[in-house]
């Protein structure tokens, strides 16, 4: 199976940095593209900007708390929010599989629209194909986004430093855990919905009381597992979490124990890492804590200057682990 693309090679893993390393970014290398942030940086006639793109390929369209037009529209501006930039403006492809309903379709564009106005950020091109009856998943989407960068700020994964503290905005694998639920049907005491959120109006207010953050990354694919294997590579420290400081609701720690999922490689839509000094913790956490979508903010991990590229979890047991990058990803289809 080595001469073939498989499921695991789009679930943010292993497989997915072999795709991107031995195939795609080799005949593609450029300063801007060796990067390799979720969204790029550049400067055009005078303007820092910031363009990412993405495409969305959820099963089930509709989900608890959410479903892929708002899905879409969170994960382009999010990419932008994590570069220090102001998302203005987004591109939409839309791929149409041959008997998708009318009424699917006018809710999930009105689900774009709503939730492009909440995010601040407008449609301003796009484009619509369809393709046969099970050539799809019902509706694909593709979207890039456009942003104006703040003057000064740096959030590059390979900034962070000895000492800082690593901070987490909420609850973790509550998207990942919601749209599992919706599709295989498992029920849980209390209806646990996708955390799905557009988090610019979050960073914008995180920074503007620490402009100096080091890192920003939002844990989607491969979750915080595969952001912070990231983050330690680029930048060659260490990286500790303490598992006792892991904010995991129950359902979600449920359902991971029943499927034998680890809740640290389960995606988020809606939850940010921060990555600041230790002298700016305090007023990173009570700036997050003001806004709806970082209450539940807490600090979570430190950096460390060594094992270089590498993740720990200090147990509950007081022993430690290593946090792997997921090979693949269990859930497919999420984000």
């Amino acid at each position: 199976m080595d001469d073939v693309i498989l499921m695991s090679h789009g679930g943010g893993g292993r497989r997915t940095q072999q795709l991107l390393r031995d195939i795609i970014l080799p005949p593609l290398a450029n300063p801007i593209l060796d990067q390799m942030d979720d969204a790029a940086s550049l400067t055009l006639a005078g303007a820092d900007l910031a363009v990412t793109t993405d495409s969305y390929v959820i099963r089930p369209l509709f989900f608890p708390g959410g479903d892929i037009g708002r899905l879409c529209v969170c994960g382009t501006v999010n990419d932008l929010a994590m570069q220090g930039a102001v998302p203005r403006y987004l591109t939409l492809g839309l791929i149409l599989e041959e008997g998708l309903p009318l009424a699917d379709l006018r809710r999930i564009v009105a689900s774009i629209a709503a939730t492009a106005a909440e995010a601040g950020v407008q449609v301003v091109a796009g484009d619509t194909k369809v393709v046969e009856r099970g050539a799809g998943n019902g509706l694909f989407i593709n979207t890039a986004g456009l942003g104006v960068r703040r003057p000064g700020v740096n959030t590059h994964i390979a900034n962070a430093r000895p000492g800082d503290a690593v901070l987490i905005t909420g609850s973790l694998g509550d998207h990942g855990i919601a749209v599992l639920s919706q599709r295989e049907g498992i029920a849980f005491a209390t209806q646990l919905a996708s955390d799905v959120a557009p988090l610019n109006g979050l960073i914008g207010a995180l920074l503007e009381t620490v402009p100096g953050i080091h890192v920003l990354r939002d844990p989607t694919r491969g979750g915080v597992a595969a952001a912070l294997n990231d983050m330690a590579r680029a930048a060659g420290v260490g990286i500790r979490l303490d598992e006792t400081a892991l904010p995991i609701r129950p359902e979600v720690h449920g359902a991971c124990n029943l499927l034998g999922l680890d809740p640290l490689a389960v995606a988020n839509e809606g939850k940010a890492l921060v990555v600041c000094a230790a002298a700016d913790e305090s007023a990173a956490l009570a700036a997050l804590r003001a806004h709806a979508f970082g209450r539940d903010a807490r600090r979570i991990g430190t950096v460390l200057p060594a094992p270089g590229g590498q993740v720990l979890l200090h147990t509950r047991l007081g022993g430690e682990r290593l946090v792997d990058v997921p090979l693949g990803d269990d859930l497919p289809r999420i984000c």
